[in-house]
């Protein structure tokens, strides 16, 4: 069997200081196969970012504690050296943020950007070669090649962040990951955007994550789904399966919470309450103070992953399964 391109075992981040610990992302376990396109999804807050930016290593070292293993294509990202893991960046995993604008240089032409960051990996590089790989990328995206020679602020919303897709594409890498990247776009422009990255998983063999708080974005553009709440997954598994018939409150009440364009009008209903405080150590289950369905013993048990016959994973006492027995 093929080696899974990430698998997460009891990954865990935490928040310190002088006063306090925030516990963001709690004993997440996760397996992303080649070829999955994988939409993490829950309110702000839940620690979506948190995660991807643990995985980048892209935290600040100070004040984060980072517990767990976190193996892409075998090796631990977080027992790497930091000139292992600046091989790895760009060539085998990389990030599209959701500002492209913030992403860019704006004394610098789209071209030299690139340049530069190409000879990072590739430092014998020609400018010929460099400009060849750089309009193939542009083509994928659908962008004219004019576009190497502007600034950055010469162009709209919508091509800065084709910009910064073609940049995340430039070394091939096994795994990319979107973080919230089409939620500053309207939505004519966003679903231009998803139609060309499943054009593009296609072509490139390409497996994606992809970080949104937006069910729809999911629903069209991702194949699997992990519902995300105060740290922890709460439900895994087929996007189909998990949108038709959700099985978790949370995950009931995020959809509840979205319009659909499809059969009747009903209201949309918000989830009652807020976030837990991340400080504090919650002995049962972490959704139980909103939950409409909890019971006494979900204040103080934590349920256990329970593995449904779809495939999928869900985490709590009212699903029936032998972990919650």
């Amino acid at each position: 069997m093929e080696e899974p391109i990430l698998e997460l075992k009891n990954v865990s981040v935490t928040y310190k200081n002088a006063e306090k610990e925030v516990y963001a992302v709690r004993n997440v376990n996760l397996t992303i196969e080649k070829g999955d396109s994988l939409g993490i999804v829950g309110e702000s807050g839940s620690g979506k970012s948190t995660l991807i930016m643990a995985l980048l290593r892209l935290l600040p070292e100070n004040s984060t504690v980072i517990e767990g293993q976190a193996r892409f294509l075998g090796r631990d990202l977080f027992t790497m050296t930091l000139e292992e893991l600046n091989e790895i960046r760009w060539t085998q995993m990389a990030v599209v943020f959701q500002k492209a604008m913030n992403s860019m240089s704006p004394v610098h032409r789209i071209g030299t950007q690139f340049e530069d960051i190409y000879r990072v990996h590739e430092p014998k590089a020609s400018r010929a070669e460099i400009k060849k790989r750089v309009y193939e990328l542009f083509r994928l995206v659908n962008l004219p090649e004019r576009v190497y020679k502007l600034y950055p602020h010469e162009m709209s919303g919508g091509m800065l962040q084709r910009v910064a897709i073609a940049l995340s594409m430039l070394h091939h890498p096994n795994l990319l990951i979107f973080d919230e990247a089409t939620t500053a776009l309207d939505v004519v422009t966003q679903g231009q955007i998803l139609k060309e990255v499943a054009e593009l998983e296609k072509t490139m063999a390409m497996t994606r994550i992809m970080i949104t708080h937006d069910m729809s974005v999911v629903a069209v553009s991702c194949s699997k789904i992990a519902v995300m709440y105060a740290g922890e997954f709460m439900e895994i598994g087929r996007t189909r399966d998990v949108l038709k018939n959700p099985q978790h409150p949370y995950t009931k009440g995020l959809l509840k919470a979205f319009p659909s364009l499809k059969g009747e009008i009903d209201g949309l209903s918000a989830i009652p309450g807020f976030l837990p405080d991340l400080s504090k150590q919650c002995r049962g289950c972490i959704f139980a103070p909103r939950c409409p369905k909890k019971t006494k013993a979900c204040e103080t048990t934590r349920p256990k992953p329970v593995r449904l016959a779809d495939g999928r994973t869900v985490v709590c006492l009212a699903v029936g399964g032998e972990e919650n027995e």
